[in-house]
């Protein structure tokens, strides 16, 4: 499979009638949804290969979607490991007569590369130029200690 090594993707819709919770507005599940839709493209476009979600993690729900409203989900590598990516995502929606578009979800994934056998594969090295991209990389390694850190707690015999 030829590589293009595409960093950030974007996707845009109209959020549906049936994408709609018993208050009116559009369900975090398929806020969700189109979060691992997003970030599996760039995982994929990134690697080359299929990938699997390993982790969703800090998802913040700030405000609401309503019907109808222009929904813009863009997902951007900000650190990769040795067969693994880490993609932060964004949410921004609004009227699509001219409204300004609102962040109204973000969150970060990490993906896994694999086989057709289901092995993790190596994927090619993000390296941060600018210094946002330094400070998005510095994140996601402050988030991976933390959610380490965490893991290590739950699984520790007492003491």
């Amino acid at each position: 499979m030829a590589r293009d090594n595409t960093r950030e993707i974007t996707l845009r819709f109209l959020a549906e009638p049936g994408d709609v919770n018993f208050g009116g507005k559009v369900h975090g599940g398929a806020v969700m949804k189109w979060i691992d839709q997003a970030g599996y493209a760039c995982a994929v476009s990134w690697s080359g290969h299929y990938c699997v979600t390993v982790y969703v993690g800090g998802i913040r729900f700030l405000h609401p979607i309503l019907i109808g409203h222009l929904v813009e989900v863009t997902a951007k590598v900000i650190h990769t490991g040795r067969t693994s990516m880490h993609i932060a995502l964004q949410v921004r929606a609004g009227d699509p007569r001219g409204g300004e578009l609102t962040e109204t979800t973000h969150c970060t994934m990490v993906f896994v590369a694999v086989s057709s056998t289901g092995a993790s594969v190596p994927v090619h090295r993000w390296v941060p130029v600018t210094a946002e991209d330094k400070a998005l990389e510095h994140q996601a390694l402050k988030q991976m200690e933390l959610r380490q850190g965490m893991e290590a707690s739950l699984v520790a015999p007492p003491g």
